[in-house]
């Protein structure tokens, strides 16, 4: 099986229905920012009940459950299990809109994120099985795009349908193409062999679990970039879920106008610097391995001053001229730093190495980013007013600078290999 050639073809159309795949999962999971306020206003809840459903509750199950199934995807078939969850989450995203309170719909979030558990994983394994350590990084950046794509579509479907039907419908709306998605995946994705693009003859045994996290933690580049994603998500994520409400409620935005805006900068000029992230990353390789991570720091120092300068603009035309800036820089560490990781680890160990690194990403980011700005909200919201909105996204600036830190330590590491 292994010295059977995959075609340039085969390759590139089993990553763009992955590319599909990560897409659909980021509808499902974003479509809930842009309708925020609605959903507030339905079921009549805080700030920190919102950061709970966007982020902690669902976090909680997709990043758990995430090691399990990427322990499965190690021992059995990888595109088996992406179809599954495929279907899983989509049939819960249009749940969501028969929702009668909000722990109706919180439960169905938490569905969600117990399908999305286990697409990610294989995903970053089948990819690594395809494209030789040279070329990863710029093949994980165009899986990254699923990201930006995602966002784009759920900004869209959920800030329009909502203004002409109601938000319930955005999430039928959204659910129910992921469905085909599943059929599809089934039917036209061929498995490749473990190992095909580092030429391994065979298959070796997947480790237990304990021996990966001792491999792991043992190597300090591994435990930077763990703490970097971390850290840089956390930003990431608060920001997705906060500044739709942040446009709408300070600067009177509607959901349809917050939804084109964000679609088209987070989606059109995320997905350029995503793409180009993972590009340039290959590129300066060639300059110490290590450049691949230092990359990404540049980018968060660049980053910064655009995003303190629309969190803190009076201004609806200057807060979004300047959010242009986060947009377009904010997905760069991901195809690169899930390319190094798929690099430091041996191939019987990349779907669980990708699901520790996705806990914790997931936990840190996803868990405690929206939640923690929608607490701050809360706490300052009786000195503040709508304001108080702006503080808790004034302390995304410092997380992610601090996974800065850590991204550059991760840099000097691999230089040392």
């Amino acid at each position: 099986m292994q010295n059977n050639k995959i075609s340039d073809r085969q390759r590139s159309y089993t990553l763009a229905l992955l590319v599909l795949v990560f897409t659909s999962s980021h509808v499902d999971r974003q479509i809930v920012a842009i309708l925020q306020e609605p959903i507030k206003l339905a079921f009549q809840i805080s700030d920190t009940q919102l950061g709970l459903l966007t982020g902690v509750m669902f976090a909680i199950f997709y990043a758990t459950l995430g090691m399990p199934m990427a322990m499965w995807a190690d021992r059995h078939n990888r595109r088996n299990l992406i179809t599954f969850s495929i279907s899983l989450w989509s049939a819960m995203t249009v749940l969501c809109g028969a929702a009668v309170q909000f722990w109706h719909l919180l439960l169905a979030r938490i569905g969600v994120g117990v399908g999305e558990a286990g697409s990610n994983p294989p995903s970053h394994s089948i990819i690594s099985d395809l494209y030789a350590p040279h070329e990863r990084a710029t093949a994980m950046a165009i899986f990254g795009l699923g990201v930006n794509f995602g966002i784009m579509l759920g900004y869209l479907i959920g800030g329009w349908v909502n203004e002409w039907l109601d938000w319930r419908w955005a999430f039928v709306v959204a659910g129910v193409p992921g469905l085909f998605i599943a059929v599809l995946v089934r039917l036209t994705m061929v498995e490749p062999p473990r190992g095909y693009a580092d030429g391994l003859s065979e298959r070796p045994p997947a480790p237990p679990f304990r021996a990966v996290l001792s491999f792991m933690f043992k190597s300090a580049a591994s435990r930077h970039l763990l703490i970097a994603n971390a850290l840089i998500s956390l930003a990431g994520y608060a920001s997705i879920a906060w500044v739709p409400v942040y446009f709408q409620r300070i600067h009177d935005y509607s959901t349809g106008e917050s939804g084109t805006f964000l679609a088209l900068a987070i989606g059109v000029g995320g997905g350029l610097g995503t793409f180009l992230g993972g590009y340039v990353a290959d590129r300066v390789a060639k300059f110490g391995e290590g450049w691949r991570a230092k990359l990404v720091s540049l980018t968060i120092l660049i980053y910064l001053p655009f995003a303190y300068l629309c969190y803190s603009s009076q201004d609806p035309f200057w807060a979004a001229i300047w959010y242009v800036g986060p947009a377009a820089l904010g997905g760069v560490y991901l195809g690169v730093n899930f390319a190094i990781l798929q690099s430091l680890v041996p191939v019987e160990m990349r779907s669980v190495a990708a699901a520790i690194n996705l806990f914790s990403l997931n936990i840190i980011g996803l868990g405690l980013g929206p939640l923690s700005v929608g607490t701050i909200s809360d706490l300052t919201l009786d000195f503040a007013g709508i304001d108080s909105l702006r503080y808790g996204l004034y302390f995304t600036l410092g997380v992610i600078l601090w996974g800065a830190l850590h991204q550059w330590h991760m840099g000097r590491h691999l230089d040392r290999l």
